[in-house]
């Protein structure tokens, strides 16, 4: 531990004496928190030699069940990691017993934790030190990306006679009903989004805007832009763990789940990038940016079809992709239109940006951030432009320049995502294998599964 991390945690346990428990947290290949409880003291150990974790949790299934094709368990011998602390992700939770408490009233805290071997490497098989390398490539090259995450969910309420959740409907308004940008509906819920900003204010997350989204009960959140990938992926999967907890705080359940409602828009993940060259200018600001911005945009679109299964990492999440949902079913890109996969929103040169639209909200940050970054370095590197843009509707058939079709099951995403070596040079040979056999195994479960609407058309 250095001087000034030492002088940090010791600030940060002086603020807050009432501390009884960390939660040391560290992401799963599907971006899901995963960790232990601990006694406040171990963070001392968390920022130092780094505290022990099986590596076999980076080869779970979205079940958490061990997939044993990732050689990460026991036929390894299921060795442990040391799993050091992200000193900037330390805050207080600031609920306690189920109600909201001040911060020097907090019983406990939480870090975010970076895997290592047992020989002290970064490990390939961690989520974040795969983002962390494909940031060092960019700043090899004098480039830091900026980087802002939009995160749509569901607020849900639990039916008291079988514990299932359902959509939580705006006040007098019907189920069926849209309510987009509905000030009403984000009144209703005015507490329990307040409890969101509080504990993101504490956490260090930048919340900017809330906004009522299309379905019932379907919020976003987005957070404010950071030129550092690492922390805004750290941001997203603390907001995740945020709302999660503000919703369970006010009897609800919160679900990123990418289309919880076959009759209603899914849930997505939107991502804005810029690029700044070592003089900390937007480079596709300057007098060669356009052409810059379309290079990157090229490579965006021919990698996109094989790295689809990072960015719809479930089974559910083809559902989400169907024309005319927002969510995109084809490699194309316009300016200023919602209906293509990689937008390049209205802005001023200084904010000129990519926004990547295919991914869904339960999607890991960091491997989707890591796969838009090595795609957007490799396209500035070949200078290459990118078919024309789209204008007009996307999923209109006579619409010019729709672009190629990308996967529509988990099947033929894996398919192409094994075969691709852009993916596995972007992820890593490690994380690319520990993909491929944990996605194989889900995708095993699930075809195997006769559902209660086959045997009702079929018996």
């Amino acid at each position: 531990m250095s001087d000034a991390q030492n002088e940090q945690l010791q600030t940060f346990l002086d603020a807050h004496p009432a501390l009884e428990t960390v939660e040391l947290v560290l992401t799963d290949p599907n971006g899901i928190a995963r960790g232990k409880w601990a006694p406040v003291a171990t963070l001392k150990k968390a920022f130092g030699s780094g505290v022990n974790f099986p590596l076999s949790l980076h080869g779970l299934d979205i079940w958490g069940s061990e997939v044993s094709e990732t050689g990460l368990h026991i036929e390894s011998g299921d060795r442990d990691g040391f799993c050091v602390a992200v000193p900037e992700t330390l805050a207080a939770l600031p609920w306690s017993d189920g109600r909201l408490v001040e911060p020097h009233q907090a019983t406990t805290a939480q870090v975010m934790l970076e895997t290592l071997t047992p020989e002290g490497e970064g490990f390939g098989g961690c989520a974040r030190t795969v983002l962390r390398r494909a940031v060092e490539r960019l700043a090899a090259e004098g480039l830091t990306a900026v980087c802002a995450v939009e995160l749509e969910f569901h607020l849900l309420t639990t039916d008291a006679r079988t514990g299932a959740p359902f959509t939580v409907a705006e006040t007098d308004a019907a189920f069926d009903n849209t309510h987009m940008y509905d000030l009403e509906a984000l009144a209703e819920k005015a507490p329990v989004f307040a409890a969101i900003r509080r504990a993101a204010d504490w956490a260090g997350v930048p919340i900017d805007t809330v906004v009522k989204e299309a379905g019932p009960g379907q919020y976003e959140v987005n957070l404010t832009h950071r030129a550092d990938p690492l922390r805004a992926a750290d941001d997203a999967v603390q907001l995740r763990r945020i709302v999660t907890e503000a919703a369970r705080n006010y009897d609800m359940v919160a679900t990123f789940m990418a289309k919880p409602f076959p009759e209603h828009p899914g849930n997505g993940m939107h991502v804005h990038i810029s690029l700044l060259n070592d003089a900390g200018d937007n480079i596709f600001a300057a007098d060669d940016g356009l052409d810059r911005q379309r290079h990157a945009v090229a490579k965006l679109l021919e990698t996109m079809a094989e790295t689809t299964l990072i960015f719809v990492n479930t089974w559910n999440g083809f559902r989400r992709m169907a024309p005319g949902s927002y969510a995109p079913t084809r490699a194309n890109w316009g300016d200023n239109n919602r209906s293509v996969a990689l937008r390049l929103p209205a802005a001023q040169p200084v904010a000129r940006r990519i926004e990547h639209r295919v991914a869904g909200a339960d999607a890991n940050p960091y491997l989707l951030l890591a796969v838009l970054l090595e795609a957007m370095r490799q396209g500035l590197d070949e200078r290459r432009d990118p078919p024309p843009a789209l204008t007009g509707n996307a999923y209109d058939r006579a619409t010019p320049n729709r672009g190629p079709r990308l996967p529509s099951s988990m099947a033929e995403a894996l398919d192409v995502f094994e075969d691709s070596a852009f993916a596995k040079a972007a992820l890593g040979e490690e994380m690319h294998r520990i993909i491929c056999a944990v996605k194989a195994a889900e995708l095993a479960t699930f075809t195997a599964h006769v559902s209660d609407f086959e045997r009702t058309t079929f018996v």
